[in-house]
């Protein structure tokens, strides 16, 4: 188990555009099983690798019991349906909440940790990870994009 030190806002790699993978290697294997421990360990539900200093197109998110763990490579939004406007954080800028008007449903693309495409639909948290992290691999943070940010303040669930 390695943990990374996630990046902090106003670190410049956060703000950058992340490159393509172009092919899985045990390095990339390891980086993901890094960040998944990462985000665990920070009690995160989705860490891109920008935010542990890394500009590869690498996501993995954890935000429902129905598809647990998701690792992904070169993820890409192929369809959105609907919209939600809710509360959102993130590891690298902690301290901080906005709040965020996303898709309701988002379907993505890419491959998991073996090379193999896959699909995922995912509606609710799941959508809103999907989205907020493969905004960090195009170096847009949540508070590029929120309608309102405010302070965080523990069980406090909107900034009203």
């Amino acid at each position: 188990m390695a943990i990374r030190m996630i990046v902090k806002e106003p670190d410049e790699v956060l703000h950058k555009k992340a490159k393509e993978v172009m092919v899985v290697t045990p390095n990339v294997k390891k980086l993901l099983n890094d960040m998944r421990d990462t985000m665990y360990d920070a009690d995160g539900v989705g860490l891109a690798a920008p935010q542990v200093g890394i500009l590869k197109r690498l996501i993995v998110i954890d935000a429902d019991e129905e598809h647990g763990l998701i690792q992904m490579i070169n993820p890409e939004i192929i369809s959105r349906e609907g919209e939600q406007l809710g509360p959102e954080g993130c590891l690298s800028i902690p301290g901080l909440n906005g709040d965020v008007r996303r898709s309701e449903t988002v379907t993505v693309r890419g491959l998991n940790r073996e090379g193999v495409e896959i699909t995922i639909t995912g509606s609710g948290l799941l959508a809103r990870a999907f989205q907020h992290e493969i905004d960090h691999l195009e170096g847009v943070l949540f508070t590029d994009i929120a309608e309102k940010v405010y302070e965080y303040i523990p069980g406090k669930e909107t900034g009203e």
